[in-house]
């Protein structure tokens, strides 16, 4: 019986998926953030390659920084004999809490080149309220 090569490469797609899902590779759908306690302020940077800046929402509630970004993209090829429709849709979503209050007034964000900066003034602790903020 012959086999047909396209099982086989479906079979090493398959076997190459498990290995980087058990070696951790496939970790890109996570937020990687850095935290940084100044006295002041406290910075949070947040890497989101391939985002635009309005796939972004920002909001900050009590001592909790919230980061999430969806977009969604889709790709239309129309070849003779060749018809292709692709979409992806990407989302991806963090919480943190904070070291101390802030001042949920004075909240900045900036996003350049895949990177979101958001910069928060320390405060005394204050009532539980909500805020969403606009990101530049």
């Amino acid at each position: 019986m012959q086999r047909n090569p396209f099982d086989e490469i479906e079979d090493l797609f398959d076997r190459m998926g498990r290995s980087f899902e058990d070696s951790g590779l496939t970790r890109f759908q996570d937020i990687s953030i850095d935290v940084l306690d100044a006295d002041e302020t406290i910075e949070v940077v947040a890497d989101l390659p391939g985002f635009e800046k309005d796939d972004l929402n920002v909001s900050v509630r009590g001592r909790q920084l919230s980061i999430a970004a969806e977009r969604e993209a889709s790709t239309d090829v129309d070849e003779e004999n060749y018809i292709r429709h692709e979409r992806t849709q990407r989302s991806v979503s963090r919480s943190l809490t904070l070291p101390a209050e802030v001042k949920r007034d004075e909240v900045t964000a900036s996003y350049r080149n895949g990177v979101l900066t958001v910069t928060l003034p320390k405060a005394e602790p204050d009532a539980d309220d909500s805020r969403s903020i606009d990101i530049e």
